[in-house]
This record gives structure tokens, sequence and C-alpha cells, in this order.
């Protein structure tokens, strides 16, 4: 089985030196990364840097302002490097006014996508779960007004007191990937496998689904890039304990 990194976890690499973040990623075992940032580097550079390491892009965390800004541009530089999933990391949906906002934009920029070959999908953390002083509960109006994609992070739900496991079965139909990570109940993140998030359970779920998981694990200790490893020593381990 293939899994994914999402870059973010080895920022203390990534932001010094793209090209060796990515070889050491290579080298721990995962076949897709999903970006988030660049860095300066052209999307050649980028794309040559994958193409060395044998790695794909899963998918970009990425303002969607950028689309509104210069589409063509934007879209012309996922391509480049092989996304194919636009994911937006977070946005202000904390007012009315801010939510109608993204999902105007939202039911625009889908259909351009979609017709460039490419998704558009929405990565959540805790406060989505939360209700709003308008009362409603963002990441629930999100999906009920939209038919975007959905990169459930399994963790920031379980932090909001959410049922991960009951959400990945409630939109089955819209998940693209998950994130799959571990801490405690108060948000304080730990690598795979060390906290009380329900990641065994959301591992054999995504499994089930047939979902791909994305690895985020935030807390850069000892490192990011060590942390990196012990999550997907601990991904290996489940999986070998599933198939026997």
């Amino acid at each position: 089985m293939e899994y994914g990194l999402q870059l973010y976890s080895v920022r203390d690499v990534t932001e010094k030196n793209l090209d060796d973040a990515l070889r050491q990623v290579a080298g721990i075992g995962y076949k897709w990364v999903e970006f988030a940032g660049f860095f300066g580097h052209s999307a050649k550079e980028v794309a040559d840097m994958l193409g060395k390491y044998g790695l794909k892009t899963s998918g970009t965390h990425s303002d969607w302002r950028d689309l509104v800004r210069d589409f063509d541009g934007t879209v012309a530089y996922h391509k480049a490097i092989g996304d194919r999933n636009f994911i937006v990391p977070g946005t202000d949906l904390w007012t009315r006014n801010k939510l109608n906002e993204f999902i105007h934009y939202a039911g625009e920029l889908q259909p351009k996508l979609a017709d460039e070959g490419m998704t558009f999908g929405f990565h959540n953390h805790f406060r989505e779960f939360t209700r709003t002083e308008e009362g409603y509960i963002p990441y629930f109006e999100l999906a009920e007004k939209t038919d975007i994609r959905l990169e459930l992070d399994t963790y920031w739900a379980f932090v909001a007191g959410q049922d991960p496991i009951q959400l990945m079965e409630q939109y089955k139909g819209r998940l693209h990937f998950i994130h799959i990570k571990d801490g405690d109940s108060e948000g304080h993140g730990k690598p795979l496998g060390m906290g009380t998030a329900p990641v065994a359970e959301v591992y054999r779920k995504a499994c089930g689904l047939h979902v791909p998981m994305i690895v985020e694990s935030e807390t850069l200790t000892p490192s990011g890039m060590e942390e990196a490893r012990i999550c997907f020593d601990c991904l290996k381990k489940m999986e070998k304990e599933m198939n026997q």
C-alpha cells in the first residue's frame, strides 16, 4: 500500500531545501507528497525533483484566491507538477458573509477546475466543527451547500468532538483523501500511535473505503523527518496487522 505525506510535516527541511526534503521523504518510503508551498521554485524545478526521487503529487494545499487572481497561470503550474487536486487548507468561514463568499467562489471554481481535469477540495481543522455566533457549523454548511471534494482531517475532527469514522462513512462519496494523524483530545499533536485519537479505526475505515491516506504530523519532534519516519513505520505496522 502506498502512503502520502503532507510536506508541512517536514517544514523544518522544506523551508531550507525542498530537494533534500523530497529525497529524504522518498527514502522513508512515502510515494506521494502533498505540497504546502513551493518556496520560490518553478514548476519545472519541482517536477524535476519529484521525478528524480520517484515521487508523485497527491495534491496541494493552496490559497483559493490564487485561482481567482490568475486561474490559467495557477492551473498551469499545478498541472506541470502532476497535481490534479487543488485543496483549500482552510479559510475564513466564521461569518455568514465569509461563508457565502467562499461558497460562491467554490461554485464558480469547481466546474472550471473539472474542465481542466482537476478537483477542488477542502481540508478542515477543528474550528469548522464549532458552532459560530450566528448559529451554524461551518463544515456541515459547506458540505451541504457545495459538492466540493473533502479532505477530512480525522484528528481535528476528533479534537472537535466529532466521530471521524462516522464522518468518513457519511461523506464517503466525496472523500478524495484523509489526513491521518494522532494526538490527544486537547489538540496537542503526537506521532502516529502515540496519542489517543482512533488511528487504528481510521486506518481500517480508510482501507475499507479505498480512500488514500496522507500523513500530517506537525510537532517537529525530535524533527519533522524523524516524526514522518515514525508515522510511516506505524502505518506499515497497521498494514501488516490488518493483513494477518
